[in-house]
């Protein structure tokens, strides 16, 4: 009788165990979790695509399809595709943190990638880090690195305004003069541009004759152009961005101020030489994350270049855009690395990156997740040798290293 009882109850639970299973083999849970693990990696893009950085940021657009081709050809992660949502942030910070919340909130991306402003990018970083999203920046900024805009959420692909200022001062001053006029583009952007420079001057005992500001968007430089030629600087820094560069450049060759003065800035942007012409930037030396130029000497680049070409109808990408394949490229590659799209695990692993994806060895410091890297010192070509596309002469390249970037302590980091 007993074992009667026993044998029941074992058919009993088998039965009710196996009806469980069956139930849970159809239940919406089981379903979503499997559709979670088959799930497309979505990165999400936001860029200003209309505005005075519209350009650059179409390049952008155009290297992350790249980074997102090359991930979902090589079978991406473990089966799992890649889509790339791009969002235009219309160059404003209120606009770039609502289509971030978008993103992340609607569309549940994995990670975010982009901005082209200092001011944009820490808006998007507010709105990534309350939500604990990994966020990889590809626009200049010194202030997101610091301790109070950081959290270990945010990654930064593109240079510092310390680092790019002061690689091409430390080029520009013991060559062409101490005494130097600034000409700034009134935000963060220019701002910092300025200040790397001041640091960097330092050394060679540069005097800082004046720094005029402009408003983002100026058509008019004519004003403002005589007050430096006044002062006989031996240098003008031009530290201003995209069309406003374009416009600046055009009217101090008009002034002919190239004839008592060199001009630098701290970023020349392939995309503003092209559009602008050779006579603007003329004799005009900056610096840059990339220039196609470089894939004689580096393979990466020379793969890079290609493949851009293959996708873009033949054109090569610009500095700006090249930061958009990158900043995509690494987070994919960190989720690769970790197998899988957790968070706190692919931040493991892009700490951990040693990378060569385009440019040459770069990695990410700990204490800010800033990507150390080199930055190549360049001038226009009056003469193009290969074709349009052949702009820029690489002058020097500054090596990647930890020491010209601001210390860990500088930035409010113990480490």
């Amino acid at each position: 009788m007993a074992n009667k009882t026993t044998g029941s109850i074992s058919r009993r639970r088998l039965l009710t165990t196996a009806s469980a299973g069956a139930v849970l083999a159809a239940s919406p849970f089981r379903i979503n979790l499997l559709q979670a693990q088959e799930a497309t990696i979505k990165v999400g893009f936001p860029v200003p695509l209309t505005g005075p950085y519209g350009t650059e940021a179409q390049d952008q657009v155009r290297a992350a399809e790249v980074a997102i081709a090359e991930f979902n050809e090589a079978g991406g992660l473990n089966g799992r595709k890649a889509e790339l949502l791009v969002r235009d942030d219309k160059l404003n910070p209120g606009e770039a943190a609502t289509r971030t919340l978008e993103l992340i909130e609607k569309e549940k991306v994995n990670f975010i990638v982009g901005s082209l402003s200092a001011s944009v990018q820490l808006a998007v970083n507010n709105v990534t880090k309350e939500r604990k999203t990994i966020y990889n920046s590809i626009s200049q900024s010194d202030e997101i690195n610091e301790v109070k805009d950081f959290s270990k959420y945010t990654f930064h692909e593109a240079l510092t305004p310390h680092l790019t200022a002061g690689a091409v001062g430390r080029y520009a001053f013991p060559k062409f003069g101490k005494k130097v006029a600034f000409l700034t583009a009134d935000y963060a952007y220019g701002h910092e541009m300025v200040r790397g420079f001041q640091e960097a001057g330092k050394a060679f005992g540069v005097e800082s004759l004046v720094d005029i500001r402009h408003p983002l968007g100026t058509t008019d430089f004519s004003a403002l152009l005589p007050r430096i030629q006044a002062l006989k600087p031996d240098i003008l820094v031009i530290s201003n961005f995209g069309r406003d560069q374009q416009i600046a450049l055009k009217q101090a060759t008009d002034f002919g101020m190239k004839k008592s003065m060199k001009i630098v800035a701290p970023i020349l942007l392939y995309t503003g030489r092209i559009a602008a012409g050779a006579q603007a930037f003329e004799g005009v030396i900056g610096g840059t994350s990339y220039y196609w130029g470089i894939e004689d000497k580096v393979a990466s680049a020379k793969a890079f270049n290609d493949r851009f070409r293959k996708m873009h109808g033949g054109k090569v990408p610009s500095d700006y855009g090249a930061l958009g394949y990158a900043g995509v490229k690494t987070l994919l590659m960190g989720a690769k690395a970790a197998g899988t799209t957790d968070t706190d695990k692919v931040i493991e692993a892009v700490e951990a990156l040693k990378y060569d994806y385009y440019k040459g060895p770069e990695y990410y410091r700990k204490c800010d997740h800033q990507a150390v890297q080199s930055v190549l010192i360049i001038e226009s070509k009056s003469n193009p040798e290969k074709g349009d596309a052949d702009v820029f002469k690489v002058l020097a390249t500054e090596e990647p290293t930890e020491k010209n970037l601001r210390t860990c302590e500088a930035l409010g980091h113990k480490s």
